[in-house]
């Protein structure tokens, strides 16, 4: 029953951190509540199609250049062998529904900056500009990875001084400073989206570092489902003599004198460990899982003044022509009111607002689903508790299909096409489907909302400050590298190291 550590949530971060951890000597136990492994990366099956529940695309991971953070780091757990990654031959096809203005992004930072030339006369200079501020910073990202919290000021003074500036900017802000014209700048921020902020609000340092791994490493997706690239971590964790309990959920952190000591799980047994990793969020952790007399005021305070990111609506669509029947030739369609993000960002508080992101799968992975079909996903977010607001036990599958429906209508607008005569299969998840599932408060999919001072550097910073109990660290879309793919993975690895420096076992 002792553990070197123990980590809770079989996600992203958690599997990551187990598997560090286990490669670098230790004694780990993993504990999740489902019935297997992943998390949200997972996948369901309905009639004859397998719908991807979360995995859309990854950045970070480069087949060709055999670069990128994700890239590096399956190489170091010896997992590359293990997975197989399909490049997307274009960053993204944006349409503004108010405007009628359509965008499709090549890869290739040269082709997107002629390409964004050709579309905003004049901005390829201050384009040009943008991607070289890019390779600095993720220079001193890297430097920042390495040092594992031991950051030389005066290095990052000498060798990034460019990265020094503008790391406390919003994304507006660095690029306005650029002279970039407002159009140019409104095509460049279309990603915004997926880091749930908009470019008056996101990081800058964050959005360049997302967008230069797109534009340069291109974007890839799995050849696999996300399920299976779950396993694959979840197997080599087991084959290197870690212990996992599935089915086991946590109902106690013990805590004494602000140190942890092991949990207490739901079949009444006690585990013992100094360290303990929760892939889960700390809303639950301080909330449930600590005795209340025992969680730091600091604690408490930080999590109730986070701002819960955003919540996820999810449409899958298996559709029975064949994507070139369809005439669907994009992988990925951002499909906005305007390009203005502030103002979709606001709109997007409300339950019907139209803006969504779609996928076709095909496109890239042209055997997702059996030949003459297509897999479709509208994903919508909403940055409020609106959902949970109006859904009850009375209307919520009433609610599902009017927002089912409303996505398919507006998605044949934007891209002129008739995809509802060729639905075969349909599912519709809401922000209860994924509270449901992941056990995050009110469906969040996004962790905490990043803005401004609770930015992505300001909580790299941070982090050590907020170790309010020693031996707790959390992993995943609520830790310090936010939410998504190549940042839970990440994630994962950087607390597994952190938390053997701190603890005295490297």
């Amino acid at each position: 029953m002792n553990y070197d550590a123990i980590v809770i949530g079989a996600g992203n971060g958690g599997l990551i951190a187990s598997l560090t951890l286990q490669k670098k000597g230790k004694k780990v136990l993993l504990l999740e509540s489902h019935n297997t492994v992943g998390g949200v990366a997972t996948s369901f099956i309905r009639g004859r199609f397998e719908f991807e529940a979360s995995l859309h695309e990854l950045c970070g991971f480069s087949n060709v250049l055999q670069e990128g953070e994700v890239y590096k780091l399956f190489k170091n757990l010896d997992l590359l062998d293990k997975v197989k990654m399909q490049d997307i031959n274009e960053t993204f096809h944006v349409i503004s529904l108010d405007n009628k203005e359509e965008y499709t992004m090549p890869v290739g930072v040269e082709n997107f900056i002629n390409k964004m030339e050709e579309y905003v006369p004049n901005s390829k200079e201050s384009m040009t500009s943008f991607f070289q501020l890019c390779e600095e910073i993720e220079e001193a990202l890297q430097y920042l990875n390495d040092c594992h919290g031991k950051v030389d000021v005066n290095v990052l003074k000498e060798k990034y001084y460019n990265f020094m500036i503008c790391a406390s900017y919003s994304l507006e802000k660095v690029l306005e400073s650029l002279k970039m014209p407002k159009k140019a700048r409104e095509i460049l921020s279309t990603y915004w989206v997926y880091l749930g902020s908009p470019s008056t609000e996101i990081s800058f340092v964050h959005y360049a570092s997302m967008i230069y791994s797109y534009v340069k490493l291109h974007p890839t997706i799995s050849l696999k489902k996300s399920h299976e690239l779950s396993m694959a971590i979840y197997e080599e964790f087991l084959k290197s003599n870690g212990e996992a309990k599935l089915l086991t959920t946590v109902n106690k952190i013990i805590v004494e004198d602000n140190e942890v000591k092991g949990v207490i799980t739901s079949d009444g047994k006690t585990y013992y460990a100094k360290i303990v990793i929760a892939n889960v969020s700390p809303n639950l952790v301080y909330g449930k899982l600590i005795e209340k007399d025992k969680v730091p005021k600091k604690a408490r305070q930080l999590t109730n003044a986070r701002i819960l990111g955003a919540r996820g609506i999810c449409v899958y669509l298996g559709l029975n022509k064949s994507p070139e029947e369809l005439g669907l030739k994009n992988y990925s369609y951002f499909i906005y009111h305007t390009l203005d993000s502030k103002k979709e960002f606001e709109r997007m508080k409300k339950l019907k607002n139209d803006n969504m992101v779609g996928v076709v799968i095909n496109n890239a992975v042209p055997n997702a689903s059996p030949k003459g079909t297509t897999i479709l996903y509208l994903t919508g977010l909403l940055f409020s508790d609106i959902f949970s607001n109006i859904a009850n036990k009375d209307n919520y599958f009433e609610l599902k299909d009017a927002i089912a429906q409303n996505f398919i209508e507006v998605f044949e607008e934007a891209t002129n096409t008739n995809i509802s005569d060729a639905i075969e299969e349909i599912e519709v998840a809401t922000p209860l489907t994924f509270a449901r599932y992941t056990n995050h408060p009110d469906g969040v999919i996004y962790g905490y909302l990043a803005k401004k001072s609770d930015n992505l550097l300001p909580r790299m910073m941070n982090k050590d400050a907020e170790e309010y109990i020693k031996g707790l660290y959390f992993a995943g879309g609520f830790a310090n590298r936010l939410d998504g793919y190549s940042s839970t993975y990440k994630s994962g690895e950087m607390v597994a190291l952190e938390a053997l420096d701190k603890e005295g076992g490297k």
